[in-house]
């Protein structure tokens, strides 16, 4: 079988309506510091690029921001990636009905490549988690691997069951209270599931009114995925860290901790 490329997603398209006003797309926000040279000449790093650099560790060359009209500040920013020594694209959002239908448009230039899925405002921990997460997808018959995080918030979550073997049964979305320790993530998938996206959510235009749906979470799809049979598997990391910046508690914690770390 031919190993397929890996191409990262970065879906890019929401208003960040609960840190709103900012004076720059939140995937853009200072967190930290890095270094060019040592410590001699230190720049400010934004949201986004821990994430990217977690990519590129896992040998992931190429990825494209998926952003909503008027976010050409990501562009401006990054450009063609060679601040990452990564090669970037930029891809415009089309309905603005959800994260899956933000990914769907890039299903053209990944529908024969395996897809890694990462939130561009959130920053978490280990640093290998692409690698264990695309290890886990090598070596099983998975079409989906989640990355899973401890948390004791579930209510902001997507929260996973899943067995001792990492088959995972049910992805809860959001609930008030919940027994389950995990939260995914990130998540790698085949063309497999791209093609399964993409065909759902051809189906879901097809029957309804989208305008008068609640916001699809990309958890949903993969719950549907699940219910159709499709192998989904979870690598769990239970000393792993997940912060995501988009609420002001959480951007207070994130500013504090990563201002520390060059």
């Amino acid at each position: 079988m031919t190993k397929c490329q890996v191409i990262g997603l970065l879906p890019a398209g929401g208003k960040a309506t609960r840190i709103s006003p900012l004076p720059l797309s939140k995937e853009l926000y200072p967190i930290g510091f890095r270094s060019l040279d040592g410590k001699s000449h230190i720049r400010p790093k934004v949201v986004s690029h821990y994430l990217l650099e977690k990519m590129h560790l896992a040998g992931i060359e190429q990825a494209y921001f998926i952003l909503k009209p008027g976010k050409w500040d990501i562009p401006g920013y990054f450009g063609d990636g060679s601040i990452l020594s990564m090669h970037l694209g930029y891809l415009i959002t089309g309905l603005p009905f959800g994260v899956p239908f933000t990914l769907d448009q890039a299903y053209p230039f990944v529908k024969n490549a395996i897809v890694a899925l990462g939130f561009p405002d959130i920053l978490f921990q280990p640093n290998d988690a692409y690698v264990k997460v695309l290890q886990r997808l090598e070596a099983s018959n998975a079409d989906v691997v989640l990355g899973l995080f401890p948390t004791d918030r579930p209510q902001k979550a997507g929260m996973v069951d899943f067995d001792d073997s990492g088959k995972v049964h049910s992805i809860v979305e959001k609930p008030q209270v919940s027994n389950l320790r995990y939260m995914w993530g990130i998540a790698v998938w085949n063309p497999n599931f791209s093609e399964f996206l993409h065909n759902s959510l051809q189906e879901i235009q097809r029957n309804n009114d989208l305008s008068s749906l609640p916001e699809l979470p990309i958890g949903d799809v993969i719950q549907a995925a699940i219910a159709q049979g499709m192998s989904v598997e979870a690598e769990a990391f239970p000393q792993g860290t997940y912060l995501d910046i988009g609420t002001p508690d959480d951007l207070v914690r994130a500013v504090q901790q990563f201002s520390q770390i060059i």
